[in-house]
């Protein structure tokens, strides 16, 4: 196997791993208020904030920007709790016959999904970092790690709107039920885990 399919395998193991949920819980806060038939938006969606992590990933990998660990895994789940907050404002539309040609009217979360999509990248870089070592070419490894990663988060989509699609088919289902449950719990996870930080038990 060449090095480019190993560091987008690892790409991929390092979003979906259950044990690093945090960047599970950001996707899925993220999609939350979506259904099936919107599928293109949430594409979109999915790919600014991969546009916003590429760019500090490939930044905090070669070294270019500095930060602290401590404070961007603080950040991280403040994203996911302000994502998972967002959604409890959500309308339900009037029609259950949304189609994926309606027009998007949250045009706000492709740029928070960008602007987080930053915060993230720079937790994606220390675990590629550890992986590259002192490897001199750096560029397709980045690449690879990249598309891994999307990979992964479309597969979180992919099932979290497959999901939403089955619930929906129950009677009386109603999304704005479902959207509330799933962002509610997303939220008490992120308080857990910036409770947790040691930033703010110290």
């Amino acid at each position: 196997m060449s090095d480019f399919f190993i560091y987008l395998r690892l790409g991929f193991d390092h979003i979906t791993d259950p044990s690093g949920y945090d960047h599970i819980l950001f996707v899925v806060a993220l999609c939350a208020v979506y259904i099936l038939s919107e599928w293109r938006q949430v594409l979109i969606l999915v790919t600014a904030f991969t546009i916003g992590h590429s760019v500090t990933l490939a930044l905090a990998t070669l070294n270019l920007i500095q930060y602290r660990t401590d404070v961007i895994e603080l950040l991280i789940p403040i994203t996911i709790l302000i994502t998972a907050f967002a959604n409890f404002f959500y309308q339900e539309p009037k029609s259950r016959l949304l189609t994926s040609a309606r027009k998007e009217k949250r045009p706000w979360r492709y740029a928070l999904a960008l602007l987080f999509g930053l915060i993230h990248g720079m937790g994606f870089s220390n675990y590629l970092r550890s992986l590259l070592g002192r490897e001199a070419d750096i560029v397709k490894p980045l690449l690879a790690f990249n598309i891994g990663l999307e990979l992964g988060q479309l597969l979180i989509v992919g099932i979290v709107l497959t999901i939403t699609y089955l619930v929906l088919m129950i009677p009386q289902s109603s999304r704005l039920r479902w959207t509330l449950i799933v962002s509610g719990i997303v939220a008490g996870m992120a308080i857990s885990l910036i409770m947790a930080n040691p930033l703010v038990t110290k």
